[in-house]
C-alpha cells in the first residue's frame, strides 16, 4: 500500500466504501453512496492536515462497516455506533459538521424539524 501515491489511495478508499455499501439494505446503500460521493468531492482540494483526518476517519469507517457487515450476516445486530456525548467526541466537530451530523440525522429517521426540536426539548 505505501508504493502508492496519495491519490491513489484516496481512489482506492473510496472504491472500497462503495462495494462495502453494496452489502448495506437499500435505504442505507443509497444514502451511503450519495453521503460518500458528497463527502470526498467536498473534501478533493482540502489542505494536507485535513486530508490525514479525512483518510483515516474514513478508513475507521470502513474498518468499522465491515466488521458490522460480518456481523449482520451471522445475525440481525443493525449498522452504525452511537456518539458518546461525554467522550467528547462532538465537541471536537466544527459547526459545519454538526450541522452535516443533524442533517444525516433527519435524513435517516425522516424526522422533521418540529419532532426534533420537540424532543430535544424534553
Amino acid at each position: 500500500m505505501s508504493s502508492l501515491n496519495h491519490v491513489q489511495r484516496v481512489r482506492l478508499l473510496y472504491k472500497t466504501i462503495l462495494r462495502l455499501h453494496r452489502g448495506l439494505p437499500n435505504e442505507l446503500q443509497e444514502l451511503g453512496q450519495t453521503y460518500v460521493r458528497d463527502e470526498f468531492r467536498r473534501h478533493k482540494n482540502c489542505n494536507p492536515k485535513e486530508a490525514r483526518t479525512f483518510m483515516l476517519e474514513w478508513s475507521k469507517y470502513t474498518l468499522t462497516l465491515s466488521e458490522q457487515l460480518l456481523k449482520n450476516a451471522k445475525s440481525d445486530i443493525g449498522f452504525g455506533k452511537h456518539i458518546a456525548t461525554q467522550d467528547g467526541v462532538l465537541d471536537s466537530f466544527t459547526d459545519d459538521q454538526i450541522l452535516q451530523l443533524y442533517n444525516l440525522f433527519k435524513e435517516t429517521t425522516g424526522t422533521q424539524d418540529q419532532t426534533i426540536e420537540s424532543e430535544l426539548s424534553k
